[in-house]
């Protein structure tokens, strides 16, 4: 008679089923997958925070430089108006001089007459030789002229120079100097009426040949050749720039000392 002898299974903690085997894998493929999956979804969320935490910058308000007086060609004044009216329709707020007289009362009476906002920011000795303006604004009396134009930059998102004598142009170039130190990054424009500013930028070019303006501290300047054109300029260049540093804290504390 033969003993038939039953072989004792083998229990070893280091053989594992192919089957598990095969499984394992799996699950921790799986594992990895939806680990690249939360990454991705935590970057998309990131990047998200981050646009929010960074809106990005739209005109609300214009600081426009121009003349006390019309200047010698008609076309100035019907220019000037005709930017207060597209001011006015695209609810841009208006900040100016305060004077009620030459371009300056031009711009301002076309955006007010046309229900705009506007700011006039005058000091107290030009109160009786510009005329302080006459229709519904903000009006603000400085001391002198350095509290004037302190305001008048902290309340703007933008400068526009349309044309005039050798206030507007000090005031200008005050404004490309600061941009050009990097206190701020509003957006600059010129309004090349009849091209009345063609000798000014004649002028930079000659300094950029030069090398007194060099490409480490470039002058930036917008052109407009048309009146219609300002506004779309501006919010374009203004898109590219966080809003902080149009409106913020940092931008205004840039002129404590203007």
């Amino acid at each position: 008679m033969t003993d038939h002898m039953s072989v004792p299974a083998i229990d070893s903690p280091h053989l594992l089923p192919l089957q598990s085997s095969t499984a394992n894998g799996k699950a921790k493929a799986g594992h990895r997958a939806e680990s690249r999956d939360g990454e991705q979804t935590a970057a998309r969320d990131a990047m998200h925070k981050t646009d929010k935490l960074t809106p990005m910058a739209h005109i609300e308000s214009v600081c426009v430089y121009c003349g006390s007086s019309r200047g010698g060609t008609p076309l100035f004044a019907a220019e000037a108006r005709r930017f207060g009216e597209i001011l006015a329709r695209n609810g841009v707020r208006l900040v100016y001089g305060g004077g009620g007289i030459g371009l300056m009362g031009e711009v301002a009476a076309a955006a007010a007459m046309n229900g705009g906002a506007v700011t006039g920011i005058i000091p107290e000795f030009l109160l009786s030789r510009e005329r302080a303006f006459d229709y519904a604004a903000e009006m603000i009396v400085t001391e002198d002229m350095h509290e004037r134009k302190k305001l008048m930059f902290e309340r703007a998102d933008a400068f526009v120079a349309l044309p005039g004598g050798v206030g507007t142009l000090e005031e200008l170039v005050e404004q490309l100097t600061w941009a050009q130190l990097g206190r701020h990054r509003k957006p600059i424009l010129v309004a090349n009426i009849a091209g009345f500013w063609d000798p000014l930028l004649a002028l930079l070019d000659h300094m950029r040949g030069c090398e007194f303006i060099r490409s480490t501290t470039p002058v930036e300047v917008l052109v407009a050749h048309e009146i219609d054109d300002i506004l779309p300029m501006l919010q374009a260049a203004a898109s590219g720039v966080e809003e902080a540093q149009i409106r913020g804290k940092e931008p205004r504390a840039a002129v404590e000392k203007m």
